[in-house]
């Protein structure tokens, strides 16, 4: 079973229980995988799949961040709640230590000597860590790791 098939499995079993928030965050992510592949004009593959919900989730954790610093904290914890859904179609988060030797054999392989090449880094590890980890966290690490390096 695909992880589009997947998605509408799981909505339609949500629109039976009358699980209003899982059914319509399901129903947001069947659209948004629905609109990218009429974008693509061929069906997804799962990657490209677990792409689109990698943005969903992102966008998610800035509303998060926008309503607590708002004073909203209903909204913010509607939006958690949606998060907790999403992640559970994302393949399984990588551990600190999992991204740290990532991030170690990313800066061996490009060759990166100094925090200028921190582009060249994040682009050889954004396909590996898509959906598994926060881009600002791979970022960070990857920086840290080119400043340890370059002094």
């Amino acid at each position: 079973m695909s992880l589009s098939q997947r998605l509408q499995a799981e909505m339609t079993s949500a629109m039976r229980a009358r699980d209003e928030l899982r059914r319509g965050t399901l129903r947001m992510l069947v659209a948004a995988a629905y609109n990218a592949e009429k974008a693509a004009r061929r069906p997804l593959t799962d990657d490209e799949v677990v792409a689109v919900l990698a943005r969903e989730m992102k966008t998610r954790r800035e509303s998060v961040e926008a309503y607590s610093k708002g004073g909203r904290p209903e909204l913010a914890a509607k939006e958690e709640a949606e998060i907790a859904i999403i992640a559970e179609f994302l393949p399984r988060a990588l551990s600190e230590d999992e991204l740290h030797d990532l991030v170690v054999a990313a800066v061996d392989e490009a060759g990166a000597a100094s925090p200028r090449d921190l582009g060249r880094v994040m682009g050889l590890l954004a396909p590996r860590t898509r959906g598994r980890a926060d881009g600002r966290t791979v970022s960070a690490m990857v920086a840290a790791e080119l400043a340890r390096r370059a002094g």
